[in-house]
């Protein structure tokens, strides 16, 4: 795509309401300390840096499953190792919430960029898991899609949290 070209149709609603989902999430983030983006104010174990830094580890893994297929995504059946799952929610010692942002950023922009030249019917079948039904294939479309809901989803929890912690409401 050149920068003359402009999107239209699936592509430019992806990519719009995949943008306004990212910046929902991110804007609980602002003004905010390192201290409090690690900080789980509520009763559950969440933080704002936590919640970033999962979403751009989710985002990451589907863009990967979109180019690479289901190998991509596949997990050791055998393995119990939860402690590296529940650490994506957190913020480690030495992380920075702008660090994480950063990142986030990055794997977005790289997204973006397939939004605008993936094949749309591109599909792969989707990893052997629990959550997933059996023999159930999803196309970049519907990767995209489910995205949008993870950040949406995430956003949402982000804001009860930044909430809690100064009063700050992403709307209203």
């Amino acid at each position: 795509m050149t920068t003359t070209e402009i999107l239209t149709g699936e592509r430019a609603d992806l990519l719009e309401t995949l943008r306004q989902h990212r910046w929902f999430l991110t804007f609980t983030a602002q003004g905010l300390t390192d201290e409090q983006a690690a900080s789980s104010p509520t009763a559950s174990a969440l933080c704002i840096g936590g919640l970033i830094k999962h979403v751009a580890s989710v985002e990451e893994s589907w863009v990967r499953f979109i180019e690479q297929g289901t190998s991509a995504m596949e997990t050791d059946p055998e393995s119990t190792d939860y402690e590296n799952h529940a650490a994506n929610f957190r913020m480690e010692p030495g992380e920075t919430l702008a660090g994480i942002i950063e990142r986030y950023n990055e794997i977005a922009a790289y997204t973006d960029k397939l939004v605008e030249t993936v094949d749309m019917d591109l599909s792969h079948p989707l990893p052997a898991a629990p959550w997933f039904p059996e023999g159930k294939t999803w196309s970049a479309r519907r990767v995209f899609v489910h995205i949008v809901a993870e950040t949406s989803q995430h956003a949402g929890h982000a804001d009860i949290i930044r909430e809690t912690i100064d009063g700050q409401k992403t709307m209203g």
